[in-house]
């Protein structure tokens, strides 16, 4: 940011206000997309017999640092768009007092960031277009599949339950999750080691895809059952009528007297309402089934990646590992 002054003309408060924006809004989460990219190239490069390099360190580092600038961008619109109180266990930063709705432009601030830093440490290699596309089409995938979540249902109609189906869940985890959180980081660490054949890429872009959707359940079922202090967020999806993997499985398990519960209570913010919903899920079982799923998933994910051959294994074992089993 030290280009605010000199070329954008930009005094103290702006810089002051951008500095704690980012500090604010960056740093403090598990960093685990922009680790993935530096790790993703450390693997290629010793698979290539050769050494991490100061230039390939430096540049891995600086696009790990543009990851985490999209998913901040993401972040602070998102908490708006849903009217959340916490991330990473602070208060969103549109709730503090002096911010509010200027966090809708700082948003804006954070994802212009990514290009800047794309410039000045990629400007002068061949790939730098590469990787200006794959931000932008990343971008646009994410964007889409808020989207699809945000209209799962009419804003200004009834609830209608009908709406949530497991099609249109899977797509909302595709596009609004995996793409971004999985196969962006491991597609960048590609590019920047050499790596043009599309084939490859695509090998990659379907097993992420899949662990994309394995770590949105995994992220719904925790919205509903993680702790507050360990997850750093309270979660809201009943409340907030998401398309959530939980109701999905419940409505697909519901007899009628317990589809019609749901109907009552779910997208409603009194307490009494989510606690009858969450009592629901409890009577289907939905924790065992999730149990179920994620060994189901581990195991299917892992069988994949053995039968992969173009890719080094430890490209996607860093990613698995870290979401396997995890609650926060």
């Amino acid at each position: 940011m030290r280009d605010l002054e000199p070329v954008y003309e930009m005094g103290d408060e702006v810089v002051d206000w951008v500095h704690r924006m980012i500090d604010y809004n960056v740093s403090g989460g598990k960093m685990n997309r922009g680790l993935a990219v530096m790790a993703v190239h450390k693997i290629f490069v010793k698979n290539n017999g050769s050494n991490f390099s100061n230039k390939e360190r430096i540049q891995s580092a600086a696009l790990g640092w543009c990851v985490e600038y999209l998913q901040a961008f993401f972040l602070v619109a998102d908490d708006i768009m849903d009217s959340s109180e916490k991330r990473r266990g602070n208060p969103c930063w549109y709730h503090l007092d002096n911010v509010k709705m200027i966090a809708i432009n700082d948003s804006f601030i954070l994802e212009s960031c990514v290009y800047k830093i794309l410039k000045r440490y990629f400007g002068a290699e061949n790939y730098y277009p590469q990787l200006v596309d794959l931000f932008i089409e990343v971008t646009r995938q994410t964007e889409l599949g808020q989207l699809m979540d945000l209209t799962s249902q009419p804003l200004d109609g009834k609830i209608n339950l009908n709406r949530f189906t497991m099609d249109r869940y899977s797509a909302i985890a595709k596009y609004k999750t995996a793409f971004y959180s999985f196969y962006l980081p491991v597609a960048l660490g590609m590019i920047v080691s050499g790596i043009n054949n599309p084939q490859i890429f695509a090998k990659a872009r379907e097993i992420l895809c899949i662990m994309g959707e394995f770590f949105q359940i995994q992220d719904d079922y925790l919205d509903c059952y993680g702790e507050p202090a360990v997850i750093g967020k309270i979660g809201t999806d009943i409340e907030d009528n998401k398309n959530s993997w939980l109701v999905v499985q419940a409505l697909k398990l519901a007899n009628r007297k317990q589809r019609e519960l749901l109907e009552k209570n779910y997208g409603r913010r009194e307490n009494s309402n989510v606690v009858a919903v969450k009592t629901l899920y409890n009577e289907l079982g939905l924790k065992k089934i999730y149990e179920d799923y994620e060994e189901e998933s581990y195991c299917k994910i892992n069988e994949l990646i053995t039968d992969l051959k173009d890719i080094p294994e430890g490209v996607f074992r860093f990613l698995l590992e870290k979401i396997y089993k995890r609650n926060k």
